[in-house]
């Protein structure tokens, strides 16, 4: 039997249309950005969010008064949340190491981890208020010894959320701006006459925000693709639907765009999760989203072996892998193109994106297929440098720099390489001729 669809989302036609509108209402407004900086942001600010105070910069008063608003057991949760995520982000940080060695008599190679020097933080609060998302970029960037850590996340319910700002605070940001959607991210790419461009921006974001950081790429470093929720479970006949159904509809919620999909050789469990996600978005509080995101995004997918389950999961590339199955260790050492997976009964999505420890900003759109989600290191820059210690290495590599470089055609690198060999190897190479 081939591979079975017992639901699909929106054609792809349809979806590339969405993705052509989005690109142009971003295309506008960056250039609007471009312009006219802080009238255009504030101009954006108030069509979006409807949201127009003095200034759109939190004093530190305003965030201390913010702060005080959480309650100490909401600040208790908050604080085990990044001594997790700060625990992780050390480990992996201590795990880059500078290195230096001498790889020929004379002749030191080594490279350097450089903090970005200044990155802009996007943290969602249009629809929920994504606390978790500030400890993820905010207090990463702060491990990686960022020096100027810049934090922006839209008013919810008309002003600056308690928590989120509560969050950015304790991961460590230097400037934290009540900004949403692209006049976020682009005021902090671009810059405006009030906020200095940073050299990088990271965080999730709805579709506006994901094509927004993708045009400026290149302008600014960017971490990743991060746009709208993408879920997967892999599963077989050792759950059951609920716990399927529970984990798909629990990051469907997320918006009325985020795929959900169930991968199974099990066709008795494809439909009783069907089944029972209707009955859970019947009692769901946030079952206006979810059943939308559901009805044009979910899929439910049948294969008839494990090898067609992990062949249809690689070609999906999601970004919240579940995998719930009796050979859950088998998938982890044959998955290679994912966000992040999510291993056995007891481990779940929600847990990953919130406290566990681990980054819960991931690609999406397939981006999996090349690269991995923020981390520490995303806040790394690698850099390379060289030493030539001694006359003798100076005109032993200048030897073969000069030959390597002719033979390419390039005279001028050439004769760098020469001047060493005749300067401190004390030989005569003719201007312009290959040393021998």
């Amino acid at each position: 039997m081939a591979i079975r669809y017992l639901k699909s989302g929106k054609p792809q036609v349809e979806r590339s249309e969405d993705d052509a509108k989005v690109r142009a209402v971003v295309e506008g407004a960056l250039a609007d950005i471009e312009s006219r900086g802080d009238d255009a942001v504030r101009a954006l600010a108030e069509r979006f969010d409807n949201y127009s105070p003095p200034s759109y910069r939190l004093s530190q008063d305003e965030i201390d008064e913010l702060v005080a608003e959480v309650s100490p057991r909401d600040m208790d949760d908050i604080r085990f949340a990044q001594d997790q995520i700060r625990k992780f982000a050390e480990i992996q940080r201590a795990s880059m190491q500078d290195v230096e060695v001498e790889t020929l008599p004379g002749v030191i190679l080594g490279h350097r981890n450089i903090p970005v020097q200044s990155v802009g933080c996007y943290v969602p609060a249009g629809k929920f208020p994504m606390v978790a998302s500030a400890h993820m970029s905010v207090l990463t960037a702060s491990v990686a010894g960022v020096p100027r850590i810049v934090a922006t996340t839209p008013p919810y319910e008309g002003r600056p959320n308690a928590a989120v700002v509560a969050a950015m605070h304790l991961g460590g940001a230097h400037e934290i701006y009540a900004l949403g959607g692209i006049q976020a991210v682009g005021a902090m790419a671009i810059g405006t006459e009030s906020i200095e461009p940073v050299h990088m921006l990271v965080g999730p974001g709805n579709a506006f925000v994901a094509e927004a950081k993708r045009q400026l790429f290149g302008r600014v470093g960017i971490d990743l693709f991060a746009g709208p929720t993408e879920t997967m479970v892999i599963a077989d006949e050792t759950v059951d639907a609920e716990l399927c159904a529970t984990d798909l509809l629990g990051q469907a919620e997320h918006g009325y765009n985020s795929p959900a999909v169930l991968l199974t050789n099990s066709e008795t469990l494809a439909n009783d999760t069907l089944a029972e996600i209707d009955r859970i978005l019947g009692i769901l509080p946030t079952a206006d989203t979810a059943a939308v995101s559901w009805r044009d995004y979910g899929e439910v997918i049948v294969c008839d072996s494990y090898d067609e389950m992990l062949n249809m999961a690689e070609e999906i590339a999601s970004e919240h892998v579940q995998v719930m199955t009796d050979r859950d260790d088998w998938f982890l050492e044959n998955m290679t193109c994912y966000g992040a997976l999510f291993l056995g009964a007891r481990t779940n999505v929600a847990n990953g994106d919130k406290v566990i420890g681990t980054n819960h900003t991931l690609p999406t759109k397939k981006a999996g297929r090349y690269t991995g989600g923020l981390w520490v290191g995303k806040f790394l820059k690698t850099h390379s440098y060289q030493k030539v210690m001694t006359d003798e290495a100076a005109t032993m590599i200048g030897e073969y720099g000069s030959r390597l470089c002719m033979l390419e055609g390039f005279v001028g690198h050439a004769e760098q390489c020469n001047i060493r060999v005749r300067r401190y190897g004390g030989k005569n190479v003719p201007y312009g001729e290959a040393a021998e």
